[in-house]
């Protein structure tokens, strides 16, 4: 059995495809979309604020003892400096061979407090993550109150050249969460 679409010339079987898509409703013409700007959200939630305040206190003190090691090694070196001169080659290694050992030590710590999967990077996602679920099932449902297929959020990476203010939907994120109107009123009445 032929196949008929080779017989038909490709300007037929384009009008012929762009007809279709246009029949079927809803695949790709009429999709709503709006935007929100999630760190704009999270900013104003008084939870993330005093998590915020957590995982800073957390990251300094971790920076602290890493400064503590830094400047026990750099000491180390400083006196093996100073008395190289008077050590025998058995003793200048021996010295190397602590000071580099304090230094892998140093590493590895770092690594292990401020690397990836360490444990700051831990400890913000696991503070921060059940706001951010918050500030997720708040869009999800403005999205389907709005009847949006598409939300992209603001503050990502994704590059926004341009928005249009009728697309943004973060105030009704806001009111989802009961931050909105709230925080107007009180800021009106000052």
């Amino acid at each position: 059995m032929p196949n008929i679409f080779r017989r038909l010339p490709c300007t037929f079987l384009f009008v012929f495809v762009t007809l279709g898509a246009c029949i079927i409703p809803g695949t790709s013409f009429g999709q709503k979309f709006g935007y929100v700007n999630t760190d704009f959200i999270l900013g104003k939630m008084p939870d993330y604020q005093k998590v915020q305040g957590e995982i800073q206190t957390l990251a300094s003190g971790w920076e602290q003892e890493v400064l503590n090691m830094q400047k026990e090694v750099d000491d180390m070196y400083s006196a093996y400096q100073a008395e190289e001169v008077l050590l025998t080659e058995e003793m200048r290694s021996e010295r190397i061979a602590t000071i580099r050992e304090k230094e892998k030590t140093l590493k590895e710590y770092q690594n292990k407090v401020f690397g990836y999967e360490g444990l700051y990077y831990l400890k913000k996602k696991e503070l921060i993550k059940p706001l951010q679920d918050e500030v997720f099932e708040a869009v999800e449902k403005v999205a389907k109150d709005q009847k949006l297929q598409i939300v992209f959020d603001k503050s990502a990476d994704l590059v926004m050249i341009y928005t249009d203010p009728i697309h943004d939907y973060t105030d009704y994120v806001l009111d989802e969460l009961g931050l909105g109107e709230k925080e107007d009123a009180t800021q009106q009445s000052k």
